[in-house]
């Protein structure tokens, strides 16, 4: 007698594996759903000591930064945010995303090259990256206005004392 499942008991244990994935050590680990919509800035480094972090702001209100050089603190550090941050935040930036999945520079009129530039990087829920890049310090241009608001960003956020500049002896600058 051959051996045979039903046609139920097949498709059963066909949405059972579907439903897992392999994880690096080779086991099997039930797939999570995706992250929460976020938006991401990552601040770069600059010719001189300019703080260099990620701060990321999920729709959870949860707000995680890493430093990363010239800032108080180095390392991760999370805090909780009041529960309109994410969406405050994304209303204001909103002017300046791209079309979904794609990536821009935001135009500044007269961006200096020794600045630090910013990277935004929104998430969807289903984990699609969309993403927007402008030199800090724009005087002029579309990009002032977008300037302005991640300029402000740290005190707003609950990181500035994080983030703040921090110059050490054994880091270089830029």
């Amino acid at each position: 007698m051959t051996p045979y499942l039903s046609k139920s008991a097949l498709l059963v244990s066909l949405m059972a594996l579907g439903a897992c994935t392999g994880s690096p050590s080779g086991g099997l680990e039930v797939s999570a759903s995706h992250d929460p919509e976020s938006v991401l800035v990552s601040v770069g480094p600059c010719f001189g000591f300019c703080p260099v972090y990620d701060v990321r702001i999920g729709s959870d209100g949860m707000v995680a930064f890493t430093g990363k050089r010239h800032t108080a603190e180095l390392g991760d550090r999370t805090l909780r945010g009041r529960a309109s941050l994410y969406s405050d935040l994304k209303a204001e930036l909103t002017p300046f995303k791209p079309a979904d999945g794609e990536t821009a520079t935001i135009a500044c009129a007269a961006a200096m090259s020794d600045t630090s530039t910013y990277t935004i990087t929104w998430t969807n829920g289903a984990g699609l990256p969309t993403t927007a890049v402008l030199k800090s310090r724009c005087p002029a241009g579309p990009g002032h206005a977008l300037d302005a608001i991640l300029n402000g960003l740290p005190q707003r956020l609950g990181i500035d004392a994080w983030a703040k500049q921090t110059t050490r002896p054994d880091t270089s600058r830029g």
